[in-house]
C-alpha cells in the first residue's frame, strides 16, 4: 500500500499543524459570521414585532386599516381581514388599490398594504389584533450596512484562513526542525560509537526540554554499558586466571607422572587431579549461577521460613575443627524468595565466616521494620573499614585470604550472595563490630 504521510517528522508535524489550524480557524470563521448574520436577523425581527404592535394597537384602538395607513411614517406592513383566501385582498396585488401619500396602497375596507410590501430576503412578524377582526404582517428588511459588513469579513476570512494556517504549518517546521537539530546530533554520536569506545558521550543541549532529557538518559546508558563492559571484560579476564591455575597445576602434574611413571605415586598425582577438577566444578558453577544472576533469569519462589532455612543449614553442615557455629533465633521472618538460593547465601555466609573465624561464628535471626535480618558473626580479625565494599566484588580476596588459598575460596561467595539479595529487594552489607566481621543480609518480609 501506497505512503500517503510523509516520512520525515518536520513535515507530518507541519501538515498535521497546518491541517488542525485550518479546522480550527474555519469553525471559528464560521461561528462568527452566523454570530454576526445572527445579530442582523434579530435586530431585524426586533423592528417587525414593533411594526406589528404598534399596527395592531392602533386598530384595536378604534382607528380604521385606511387611517392607520395616514399616521404612520414607515410601510412594510400589511393589514387583512384574515389569512389566505379570506383576506380580503385581491390575488394581484399589482391591480387596483388606492395609493394614499405614497405611503400605502388601499384595497378595501380590510386590505391595507403600507408600502415596500413585501420585502425581499426580510424579516416577518405576525399577529392578530384583539378580537380577531384584523390580521397584521410586518417585515423588516436586514441593515444593509450590517450585511456588507458580514460580506465583507467572509472574503478576508476566506482568504486569512488559508493564510494562517499556512503560516502556522511553517512556523511547525521550522520549529521542529530546530528542535530535532539537537536529535541528529544525538544520532550521529551514537552511531559513532563502537564496543571500544563506549566512553563517548553524546552531546546535551541546554534548552532543558525532553530532548536534553534524551540527551541524559542517553548518556547514562551509555554509562550503565561502559560499566558493564569492563566489568565483563574484568570478569572474563579473573575467570580465565582462576581456570589456568588448576589447570596448570593438573598438566604440570600429568606430565611429570608420564615422564617419571615409576618414581612418582600415581594415585597421590590422581588425588590432587581430583582436587584441581573439584575446584574447577565449583568455580564453573559459581560463574553459570553468577551468569543466571546477572542475566536476572527468575527462579520459582515461595514463602519461605528463614528460621527453618538456618536449623537445616546447622543440622546438615559438617563441623570444622576449633570451629563452633551457633544460632541465635530471636524471630520467625517469613521472606519471599528461592529455597535454594537463599541456602545459597547463607552457605556462603557461613563458609566465609568459618575461613575467618578463630573459635566461633555466631548466626543471629531477627524481624526490623518490615525485613527479615539475618547476621553471621565470626571472631576472626574482622574487615577494615576500607575493605568493606571491595569484599563483594568479583574474584576479590583480601591479602591474607591469597596468602591462605588452599583453604579460601574463589572470591566469588560474597558475590554471589550480595546479587542473590538484590535479586529478591534486600541487601547485604558489613556492619559494625567491636571484634570481627558482622555481614547482615536484610530480606523484606512476604
Amino acid at each position: 500500500m501506497a505512503r500517503i504521510l510523509p516520512r520525515s517528522t518536520r513535515w507530518r508535524v507541519a501538515l498535521f499543524a497546518a491541517l488542525a489550524s485550518a479546522l480550527v480557524l474555519g469553525l471559528g470563521s464560521y461561528w462568527f459570521v452566523q454570530s454576526l448574520r445572527s445579530g442582523l436577523e434579530l435586530a431585524a425581527v426586533r423592528v417587525a414585532n414593533e411594526k406589528v404592535a404598534a399596527v395592531a394597537g392602533l386598530l384595536e384602538a378604534g382607528v380604521s386599516p385606511a387611517d392607520v395607513a395616514r399616521q404612520l411614517d414607515y410601510g412594510g406592513y400589511e393589514i387583512t381581514l384574515g389569512k389566505g383566501k379570506d383576506s380580503g385582498c385581491p390575488e394581484n396585488l399589482d391591480q387596483g388599490g388606492t395609493l394614499i401619500e405614497d405611503k400605502a396602497m388601499v384595497y378595501g375596507p380590510g386590505c391595507v398594504v403600507g408600502l415596500p410590501f413585501p420585502i425581499e430576503g426580510g424579516t416577518e412578524s405576525v399577529t392578530g389584533t384583539k378580537g380577531g377582526k384584523y390580521f397584521v404582517r410586518a417585515q423588516t428588511a436586514l441593515d444593509p450596512v450590517g450585511l456588507e459588513t458580514v460580506a465583507n469579513a467572509e472574503h478576508v476570512l476566506w482568504g486569512a484562513v488559508p493564510t494562517a494556517a499556512l503560516l502556522i504549518g511553517a512556523v511547525a517546521w521550522f520549529a521542529v526542525r530546530r528542535s530535532l537539530r539537537a536529535v541528529g546530533a544525538i544520532r550521529a554520536e551514537v552511531d559513532g560509537i563502537r564496543a571500544r569506545d563506549l566512553g563517548r558521550r553524546v552531546p546535551v543541549p541546554d534548552s532543558g526540554d525532553e530532548i536534553t532529557q534524551l540527551a541524559v538518559t542517553m548518556n547514562e546508558m551509555l554509562a550503565r554499558l561502559d560499566r558493564s563492559a569492563q566489568r565483563q571484560s574484568q570478569f572474563t579476564a579473573d575467570a580465565s586466571h582462576e581456570l589456568r591455575t588448576p589447570l596448570a597445576s593438573m598438566r604440570t602434574q600429568l606430565e611429570v607422572q608420564l615422564a617419571h611413571p615409576d618414581r612418582l605415586d600415581w594415585r597421590h598425582s590422581f588425588e590432587n587431579a581430583v582436587l584441581d577438577v573439584s575446584r574447577m566444578e565449583a568455580l564453573t558453577g559459581d560463574l553459570l549461577l553468577l551468569s543466571k544472576l546477572d542475566a536476572d533469569q527468575p527462579a520459582g519462589t515461595a514463602r519461605i521460613a528463614l528460621a527453618d532455612l538456618v536449623r537445616e543449614h546447622v543440622a546438615a553442615r559438617l563441623p570444622r575443627d576449633g570451629i563452633e557455629v551457633r544460632t541465635e533465633i530471636h524471630a520467625g521472618p517469613v521472606v519471599q524468595g528461592h529455597a535454594g538460593r537463599l541456602e545459597r547465601v547463607l552457605r556462603n555466609l557461613v563458609d566465609n565466616a568459618e575461613r575467618h573465624a578463630s573459635s566461633r561464628v555466631t548466626i543471629t535471626l531477627t524481624a526490623d521494620d518490615g525485613h527479615g535480618v539475618l547476621t553471621v558473626r565470626d571472631d576472626g580479625p574482622g574487615i577494615p573499614a576500607e575493605h568493606r565494599e571491595r569484599v563483594f566484588d568479583r574474584f576479590v580476596r583480601l591479602d591474607d585470604d591469597r596468602a591462605r588459598e588452599d583453604d579460601g575460596g574463589s572470591g566469588l561467595g560474597l558475590a554471589i550472595a550480595a546479587e542473590i539479595a538484590r535479586t529478591y529487594g534486600g541487601t547485604l552489607r558489613v556492619a559494625e563490630s567491636r571484634s570481627g566481621a558482622r555481614l547482615e543480609l536484610r530480606l523484606p518480609l512476604a
